[in-house]
């Protein structure tokens, strides 16, 4: 046994004096669907309903062992690290301050305020994470606070290591496969770190956003490299660098092993797992299970265990998810038409239009001629397929358009 999973049992020890293991959960549905046994580790499930309280907590109790009067912690995050930071700060009894960015939603402030109680102070500063981190980083100079990063410290990495620990415990052998997000690598370090001594012969898949492709990045240039453009929208794990010790603990990763997921596929996969399973999960929750049908064939007849690392999802984002999913799914295109201002054309255009297609939108945009007049329309339909009929009917009918459905400049301007 290494000194690596020595530590992770400690630290799994440790959690019990706050909660009980997350649940590791046979998926009948997923399973039916890929002849496999897919269990789910449900981090969702988890205090505040991430993994992200296991590295702080450890990280925090191992402080406060080596240096007993270190009673002061910093941490900046926009979302459930400082919720885990503030619950252990009020189990520690510390003080804790919480960096936010300015244009953190209130939720995820008041979550943050509930967990840490009297125990912490939220400071909101900066428009973008940089800029929050940089003034966390400088306060906690000043004030000889300890920094408590999300994921590039080992105390931490030792900390989410307890998921495997009881994963293991839980299954009562090793899976097959083991499917983890990616974001700055502190969960995917700990659990290999621990299942790589424990069950060598189980193998790992890493998923990561597409917009935020950091390991990916990481592997390919031989190192930590900052990704210049990052899609927040997977925030949990869209993270534009990988952290250094997380990638020490990762290199050796083959990157035919690491599986990129669209943000909108994502949402398909949430709006599944939500109205089937009644599962609520944050984009970076489903990571995991949105690549199961990129591995259909590879885990047929095996034992796969899906971590489901958060479920803090803000219901207001359920029309932006459900929006994203059907365009993903073929079935909400955007486009803009060259509409002809004679009496009867728009009752010719709903003409075209099937018994299962449906306005969403429509909003004339400018009047470009005399004669035409442009208009955005969103339409709705039931099947993909009913869209070939409909652009059909327009070209036969001379209505000229243009699908703007995958043009994110434009797509981001208009809708």
């Amino acid at each position: 046994m290494s000194n690596f999973t020595d530590a992770a049992r400690l630290a799994t020890a440790a959690l019990r004096d706050l909660f009980d293991p997350t649940p590791l959960q046979r998926n009948d549905h997923l399973s039916a669907r890929y002849g496999a046994e897919i269990w789910l580790k449900r981090e969702d499930l988890a205090p505040v309903r991430s993994y992200k309280i296991r590295g702080a907590v450890n990280a925090m109790r191992k402080v406060r062992v080596a240096d007993p009067a270190q009673k002061q912690f910093v941490c900046a995050s926009a979302g459930n690290h400082a919720q885990g930071v503030a619950y252990a700060c009020r189990h520690f009894g510390v003080r804790g301050t919480i960096f936010m960015p300015v244009t953190t939603p209130q939720q995820k402030i008041d979550k943050t305020r509930v967990f840490g109680g009297d125990s912490v102070d939220i400071v909101l500063t900066g428009d973008y994470f940089d800029q929050t981190l940089t003034a966390a980083q400088k306060f906690c100079a000043e004030k000889s606070a300890h920094f408590l990063s999300p994921f590039d410290d080992p105390d931490v990495i030792e900390g989410q290591a307890s998921v495997a620990v009881e994963m293991l415990e839980q299954l009562g052998k090793a899976p097959d496969l083991v499917i983890l997000p990616v974001g700055g690598g502190g969960l995917a370090s700990g659990v290999t770190g621990f299942m790589r001594d424990e069950c060598p012969g189980t193998a790992f898949r890493f998923v990561e956003p597409l917009g935020g492709a950091s390991l990916t990045a990481a592997l390919e240039h031989g190192g930590p490299t900052t990704i210049a453009k990052v899609n927040s929208f997977v925030d949990g794990a869209a993270v534009a660098r990988l952290g250094s010790c997380t990638y020490e603990m990762l290199k050796w990763v083959d990157p035919a092993q690491v599986l990129l997921a669209p943000e909108d596929r994502i949402c398909v996969t949430m709006l599944e797992m939500l109205n089937v399973e009644g599962i609520v999960l944050e984009p970076a929750g489903a990571l995991s299970v949105d690549v199961l049908p990129s591995l259909a064939e590879q885990i047929a007849g095996k034992t796969v265990v899906c971590v489901t690392s958060g479920g803090n999802f803000d219901f207001e984002r359920l029309p932006e998810v459900k929006e994203r999913a059907q365009r993903y799914a073929g079935l909400k295109k955007y486009f803009i038409l060259r509409m002809p201002q004679r009496p009867g054309a728009l009752r010719e255009f709903l003409m075209m239009l099937g018994p299962d297609d449906d306005i969403a939108r429509f909003e004339y945009l400018k009047k470009s001629a005399r004669n035409f007049g442009s208009v955005l329309i969103g339409i709705e339909t039931k099947n993909a397929d009913n869209f070939k009929d409909l652009f059909a009917n327009m070209q036969t009918a001379g209505f000229s358009y243009r699908d703007i459905t995958a043009d994110e400049a434009l797509a981001e301007f208009l809708i």
